[in-house]
């Protein structure tokens, strides 16, 4: 079996190598010829645990290609992915012109029947503008073609992806044919041997169940983290209040972590989309309204710690991070609460030393000279009045405490993560302050 991706990206990228791990023969296409180039070389545009190894085994192997023309896989293809990027546009909704830019190339190219698929996360009616960029394209041939179109939304976790690629805990297919829906079948096949679940819905509704599920997730965070600054002004444990509620089976535990607020490439982005969409229909969405400023201001909440900490007076202060990316096991840092604490930092006149395993590189293609990238999470520690965990890195879980209380100017850690033990910290002599 044959089909075609285009983007290469963080979707597209992890959906090809996969797809070809389990004996597809996928073309992944991109316009970015210096990344195809890198990816034809085995170098990999992102950090994704497991990734490099994926794509360089089934490179070698044949059955992953890539190239800069559509053309060359199309024709051997039973389906296209779309992958392209949906970027918010500037009043928060999802900037489609990618994606229909890449419908009206393949409805210029193709010359049999394919399914067109869309992989990249878009707004419910997406897959009907996809569909009418296609046809045009192919009335202004003056051809005649049959093709479908198809909704095939993912949910990757970064740090996770290969993981959940091959063993999902459900694949959503919307689909308008039968014809459209035994080809996605026979695509997703191989990992439904396990018994994992394959749910077929209408298109416009597997356009929603994207967005929904992420509206759902984030906004359990932002709940929590309201919990958590409630708790801290009545002088409740907010860890034992996350530990009751989620005993409640009609609950649940995941997602009740508090923090210093989300980020990352999907839920800021699908919370912003979902709210545009809705008012484009003359609804408000007022609970992810909520959800979204709670976030916004909970980005915050660990500079307003250290302000208070120091009675205002940061001017000059040197502070140490430890974690730059939204999340452990991923170099990305779209919306990252980092950057947002940085800029206050710097704003207050403080000098900041950052550490992070994998995020360095792109922090200084975010960041510039604005701040001293670090060697080691010890090294961020010179001289530093403040020890901010912003990402909960398996590394910073069990430091040398000795060893971060003698390269400290001032023995004050704020963890944005709640990993620490209060008591442990107090008794290795720190001020320890958490949400």
């Amino acid at each position: 079996m044959n089909i075609t991706i285009v983007g290469t990206g963080y979707v597209g990228l992890v959906s090809g190598a996969c797809f070809a791990e389990m004996g597809i023969d996928v073309t992944c296409v991109d316009v970015d010829k210096t990344k195809i180039d890198r990816l034809n070389r085995g170098e990999m545009p992102i950090y994704e645990p497991g990734l490099e190894e994926l794509v360089l085994r089934n490179a070698a192997d044949g059955r992953l290609h890539f190239t800069t023309e559509l053309g060359d896989g199309l024709d051997a293809s039973e389906a296209v992915f779309l992958a392209v990027g949906t970027p918010p546009d500037e009043d928060g909704s999802a900037d489609l012109k990618y994606v229909l830019a890449v419908a009206r190339e393949i409805g210029s190219k193709m010359n049999h029947y394919v399914v067109v698929v869309t992989k990249s996360t878009v707004p419910v009616g997406t897959s009907r503008k996809v569909k009418a960029a296609v046809a045009g394209e192919l009335a202004r041939r003056g051809v005649d073609i049959q093709f479908d179109v198809a909704s095939n939304p993912e949910f990757l976790k970064e740090g996770a992806a290969i993981k959940d690629f091959m063993a999902p805990d459900r694949v959503v297919v919307g689909v308008e044919s039968e014809r459209a829906r035994t080809i996605m079948e026979q695509i997703y096949k191989p990992f439904m041997l396990s018994n994992y679940r394959m749910i077929f819905t209408d298109v416009p509704s597997a356009e929603m169940i994207k967005y929904a599920a992420n509206s759902m997730l984030a906004t359990r965070i932002s709940f929590m983290n309201d919990i958590a600054n409630l708790c801290e002004i009545v002088g409740a444990d907010v860890n034992m209040v996350r530990k009751g509620i989620g005993s409640d089976t009609r609950i649940g535990s995941k997602f009740l972590y508090p923090g210093c607020g989300y980020g990352g490439s999907c839920f800021p982005k699908d919370v912003k989309a979902l709210i545009r969409t809705a008012e484009s229909h003359g609804y408000s969405m007022d609970v992810l309204k909520a959800v979204e400023s709670v976030n916004e201001r909970q980005k915050s909440v660990l500079f307003r710690k250290l302000s208070k900490y120091y009675n205002g007076d940061l001017a000059g202060r040197t502070i140490a991070m430890w974690g730059l990316a939204f999340k452990p096991e991923t170099d990305d840092m779209r919306e990252a609460p980092s950057l947002v604490v940085i800029d206050l930092l710097l704003k207050a006149g403080c000098r900041v030393r950052a550490f992070d395993p994998v995020a360095m590189d792109e922090a200084r293609r975010r960041l510039g000279d604005s701040i001293i990238y670090c060697d080691s999470m010890y090294d961020a520690l010179g001289g530093a009045g403040g020890r901010r965990v912003l990402t909960e890195w398996k590394q910073f879980r069990v430091p040398s405490w000795e060893t971060v209380r003698r390269a400290m100017h001032r023995p004050l850690v704020i963890d944005g993560r709640n990993i620490y033990d209060a008591a442990e910290l107090a008794a290795e002599g720190f001020d320890y302050l958490h949400i």
